[in-house]
């Protein structure tokens, strides 16, 4: 049986009409360009070199490589041998704040590129669990629900950025209660949230959350990233630091009380990425110790891809139609 792993590439196929549309009113065009110079004759022996016929042909390639390359890129695939898959582990919801903040370099090579280096490091140590992923700054966004996809998973923790999220600032609490709606509302055990911040947090819900996290059952470990000193925060894309409505440098500090608060609310851990190792199995040793959920009965089919002959296709007729000429041969 065949189906598509990324159906929504095939929007492309509607350029297809846009760009027929425009041949056919092309063709028009020179139609009646041609009768207003009036001597067809004369317009037939300028033009008597160019092939219509050619200039059709490499329209229909270019149009067929369109087709193609939308096909590629919704990746048609087969699906193969299924199995059951038995598998005990825990649900891991990781809200990452990738507010500007995070781009301070008092932790190097600075606080966001460090988190990610921490959460893939993470990831290998939690093989069997399901991982999901928040990002958060002004707004918090699940990018990537519970899945046990380590792959894609690593994908997206590497792929966090400030740009990810428009809006600015540090949603703590909107970031929390997004990860307890992203667990299955069944059971009250086998669930966790792994907070990563400097903890400048912009509301007041951040502990009355973690106190709900509790109530659901759900473990908090919160990460603070940066130092009390604080650090400037140098511009994306520039030298320059960001500079408040003043014109005053703006300085960062890691907000380690109200971490330390939510994790007192919650009954879970607080640590600091200073020593990432330490912290690392400080982190696994918590987590192993949560009862694992089994997810017997759950099937995992093997897929064979065939978006690389699409995509060859494709580029072949491209390379054919650059090669036609427009000329009439002799």
């Amino acid at each position: 049986m065949f189906s598509f792993a990324h159906t929504e590439y095939l929007l492309l196929l509607v350029l297809i009409i846009p760009a027929v549309i425009f041949f056919v009113l092309n063709r028009k065009w020179k139609r009646k360009t041609k009768k207003k110079i009036g001597d067809e004759q004369l317009v037939n022996i300028l033009a008597a070199n160019h092939s219509a016929k050619k200039f059709s042909a490499k329209f229909y390639l270019i149009l067929a490589a369109m087709a193609f390359t939308a096909l590629g890129a919704a990746n048609l695939r087969g699906a193969g041998k299924s199995e059951d898959v038995n598998r005990k582990g825990r649900d891991v919801v990781i809200a990452m704040d990738v507010s500007k903040s995070m781009l301070a370099d008092d932790i190097k090579p600075n606080r966001l590129e460090k988190s990610k280096q921490f959460v893939s490091r993470l990831l290998e140590e939690l093989p069997d669990d399901r991982i999901a992923l928040i990002w958060f700054a002004g707004k918090a966004y699940l990018p990537m629900p519970l899945t046990a996809d380590q792959g894609a998973a690593n994908l997206f923790v590497q792929s966090a950025a400030p740009d990810a999220v428009p809006t600015q600032g540090t949603v703590i609490g909107e970031a929390l209660r997004l990860a307890a709606e992203s667990f299955p509302q069944q059971g009250k055990r086998y669930k966790v949230v792994l907070l990563i911040t400097d903890g400048e947090d912009h509301d007041e819900s951040a502990v009355t959350m973690a106190k709900q996290l509790k109530e659901r059952g759900i473990l908090l470990i919160a990460i603070g990233l940066g130092t009390t000193e604080g650090s400037a925060i140098t511009e994306p894309g520039t030298t320059e630091y960001k500079k408040d409505k003043d014109g005053q440098t703006v300085v960062t500090k890691l907000n380690e009380a109200l971490l330390k608060e939510m994790v007192f609310a919650n009954g879970g851990l607080y640590g600091n990425m200073q020593n990432t190792d330490a912290l690392l199995k400080e982190v696994t040793a918590v987590i192993d110790q949560l009862e694992k959920k089994g997810t017997d009965g759950e099937v995992s089919t093997n897929y064979s891809n065939y978006f690389m002959f699409f995509l060859a296709l494709a580029l072949l007729l491209l390379v054919i139609e650059l090669f036609i000429s427009e000329r009439k041969t002799a």
